[in-house]
């Protein structure tokens, strides 16, 4: 897994519609974006307008997106994307760990990074905690799918102090009961 690289997105359009349509994205709002749809996504900023976009390479082809969030922000947050053809062999791991770096590497001091998914996206869940991130809520019908359908979602996050330390401090959700 030593050939897993992260370039820039430049604006391919026609690459990010191939890999955008060719997978069921079951854990996304939209599942099965249209060609359309991206183009659409594409000419109004959205890979690149307040977020930084990477493809995840291995050996030279493209598997995954990585978009990041609020970049400009202090706490920035991300949408992760692999090919059902390499998922549940580490890839997800080593993206997320290449995020979490590259994040708290910039020079304006990220203060943590927060990751959401679907509750009912163990690989995403079982991903971001062995990455360190810390479930810190469970948010009931907060996640709304095109298809008119509303899920629990769930907030994970890293804060820098622990990245930096190599520690995960727990959260006080209990310590008060209201």
């Amino acid at each position: 897994m030593n050939e897993l690289h992260f370039k820039k997105f430049e604006n391919e359009l026609d690459d990010l519609i191939a890999f955008m349509t060719s997978t069921i994205w079951e854990y996304h709002a939209n599942p099965e974006p249209s060609p359309e749809q991206i183009k659409q996504a594409f000419n109004k900023g959205w890979y690149q307008e307040g977020r930084d976009t990477y493809w995840i390479e291995f050996h030279r082809e493209k598997i995954g997106l990585i978009i990041i969030h609020d970049i400009e922000d202090t706490i920035p947050l991300f949408d992760i994307r692999l090919a059902n053809s390499v998922r549940e062999k580490g890839f997800g791991t080593k993206a997320v760990r290449w995020l979490t770096d590259y994040l708290f590497s910039l020079p304006d001091k990220k203060i943590r990074i927060e990751a959401y998914t679907r509750c009912d996206n163990f690989a995403m869940r079982k991903t971001l905690t062995n990455c360190g991130f810390v479930k810190e809520g469970y948010l009931r019908n907060a996640w709304e799918n095109n298809d008119g359908s509303v899920s629990d979602s769930i907030c994970y996050a890293i804060i820098r102090s622990d990245w930096e330390n190599g520690i995960v401090t727990p959260i006080k959700l209990n310590d008060v009961s209201f």
